[in-house]
């Protein structure tokens, strides 16, 4: 069992050195950008979304079609993979490159690591879920690509595409500053007197 650890923890350490290698040339402005979604800031969170909508706010006025705008968005990508790593260090000064800041980058890649292996392993639990329960997989399935069908249909598509855009993008910074927990734990709360209420009533 300890080998089986030892070799999990080893396997993912390297995982982390592979993608902080990777992304060696992006490291400020993913530190940069990580700031702003935990929201160091107080005005952090206005301008997030400030930009956000902005964006969004831009692609309507346009109403580009979807070649159109896989293209504009595939052509940013690689302008941006291009000259990011080069001009980084001069925007933001290499030499000024910390231990804090290299720790912080290296949390950030095995952060990336263990939602990319959270991915796979939910796919890999819904392979199984496929091949041991078939009718409990379609069943699953199919309600949720109706739910979702059904939404899309009530909510415009771009508008839809923005909150969910919105959500993703604020969701460090209220984990970060304990917003979710808090209303979690409102959740749980009122869903345990609801029970205790409904075991009286039963007794």
């Amino acid at each position: 069992m300890a080998e089986g650890d030892n070799k999990s923890v080893n396997q993912f350490a390297q995982e982390t050195a592979q993608l902080e290698e990777q992304l060696q040339g992006w490291g400020e402005v993913i530190l940069a950008g990580d700031r702003v979604m935990r929201w160091e800031k107080p005005w952090f969170p206005g301008a997030l979304m400030g930009a956000v909508t902005v964006v969004f706010l831009l692609v309507y006025y346009l109403d580009p079609s979807v070649l159109t705008g896989l293209s504009c968005t595939v052509m940013l990508l690689c302008l941006a993979d291009y000259l990011v790593p080069t001009l980084a260090p001069r925007v933001f000064g290499s030499n000024k490159w910390t231990t804090e800041q290299q720790q912080r980058f290296h949390e950030i890649c095995g952060n990336l690591v263990k939602t990319q292996r959270r991915v796979v392993g939910w796919w890999k639990r819904l392979c199984t879920l496929k091949e041991e329960k078939p009718k409990v997989y379609f069943a699953s399935v199919i309600s949720s690509l109706l739910a979702m069908a059904w939404i899309g249909q009530q909510v415009h598509n771009l508008f839809l595409t923005y909150l969910i855009v919105s959500f993703l993008l604020l969701l460090p910074g209220l984990n970060q500053h304990g917003v979710i927990t808090k209303y979690t734990s409102m959740v749980k709360r009122e869903i345990n007197k609801m029970l205790k209420q409904k075991e009286k009533k039963n007794e």
